[in-house]
């Protein structure tokens, strides 16, 4: 007789509570804390009904601070494009004097609250800073203007930028670039050609222009109010 082969019996695989009860709590929190605010504003900004908000959205000084915040990105996007891989590159693939220096300034936006950075701008570039009485006198205007919140800007997003690259350049090597090199490609061909395309940099602008709670307490320091009871274009932005 042939032998009876006996099936194995496998039991359910246990639901883990524990770890659905942590999602869900965290959902929950999330939902509590960005969600929630989210909807509120959306519905108190139409709780009047349509016809205010747009209204809102035709003011002139809504629309000249949307202008200026789209002006700001398109400048301070492609500077963080050209220096902060520059940097990256730099402190990735030579070693010299002071690199470690340079690495460390790297990471004062980190550590510096923006207030104080708005603070040292306007300290520096005021009109009593050691720049500001030059600068009046060429007429020139960069704090209470949309020079000054450039500045500001780049200040607190290239450093996200580089440290963005630093790791994927650190970790890709310079062998390819080496061999390009070798091969009779010039500094910029090997620049261009091979580093480049290794890494993502829209990524890592896209991880600096993000900070944009960074960039509202900074300007409110480097835009900042005038003493005229109306307040100007640049600190409507900064609101």
């Amino acid at each position: 007789m042939a032998e009876v082969t006996q099936l194995k019996r496998y039991d359910a695989p246990r639901i883990n509570w524990g770890k659905w009860f942590l999602i869900g709590v965290g959902m929950l929190v999330s939902a509590f804390i960005l969600v929630v605010p989210m909807l509120y504003i959306f519905i108190q900004a139409f709780s009047k009904g349509l016809m205010p908000v747009l209204e809102n959205l035709a003011n002139p000084d809504m629309l000249h601070a949307i202008w200026l915040t789209v002006m700001i990105a398109l400048i301070t996007v492609p500077v963080n494009l050209v220096f902060g891989t520059l940097l990256a590159w730099l402190v990735t693939r030579f070693t010299f004097p002071g690199r470690q220096l340079l690495l460390t300034l790297l990471d004062i936006p980190f550590a510096v609250s923006p207030v104080v950075a708005g603070l040292v701008y306007l300290l520096f570039y005021g009109s009593n800073g050691p720049l500001g009485g030059w600068l009046d006198a060429h007429n020139l205007q960069i704090m209470f203007a949309w020079p000054g919140m450039v500045l500001a800007t780049i200040f607190v997003t290239c450093p996200f930028v580089v440290r963005e690259l630093v790791p994927v350049m650190m970790s890709q090597g310079s062998h390819e670039d080496e061999a390009a090199v070798l091969l009779g490609a010039s500094g910029w061909q090997m620049f261009r050609r091979v580093t480049l395309p290794q890494y993502s940099l829209g990524a890592a602008v896209r991880r600096g222009a993000d900070q944009r709670p960074r960039h509202r307490r900074i300007w409110r320091g480097v835009g900042g109010f005038r003493l005229d009871p109306r307040r100007n274009a640049v600190a409507a932005a900064a609101n």
